[in-house]
């Protein structure tokens, strides 16, 4: 029997796209915000460079996970404020998110189970 893509587990998510949608999990925001969001959540671990960060939104918003919004009412700096775009979670991007948390969870959890990992984890 073939398998279709309906059949197939779905792709892991790559992990500045797990970060992008973290950021907009908290609401709107745009690139910049975006990047300073994900700096500050990882303690630095993590920067995302403008390349992978605008090919990253542009793949997010034609797989339909995230939106172009309004801007939140935040004070125009630098004269860049109408330059702004800002993104958000579409309902389909809650969706992936959640599925990639759960996916993510069970392998700490299985990585918890496994005596010689388990004193090194909380």
């Amino acid at each position: 029997m073939r398998r279709t893509p309906r059949d197939e587990a779905p792709k892991a998510l790559s992990q500045p796209v797990v970060h992008i949608l973290l950021a907009l999990a908290d609401g709107a925001r745009h690139g910049y915000a975006i990047k300073q969001a994900v700096e500050e959540r990882t303690q630095g671990a993590v920067r995302l460079g403008p390349g992978t960060l605008y090919e990253a939104i542009q793949r997010l918003q034609d797989d339909g996970r995230i939106e172009e919004t309004a801007a939140r009412g935040e004070e125009p700096s630098n004269g860049q404020h109408a330059q702004r775009r800002y993104y958000a979670l579409t309902d389909q991007g809650w969706d992936v998110l959640r599925d990639e948390l759960q996916r993510l969870d069970a392998i700490v959890a299985h990585a918890r189970a496994n005596p010689k990992l388990r004193k090194g984890l909380v």
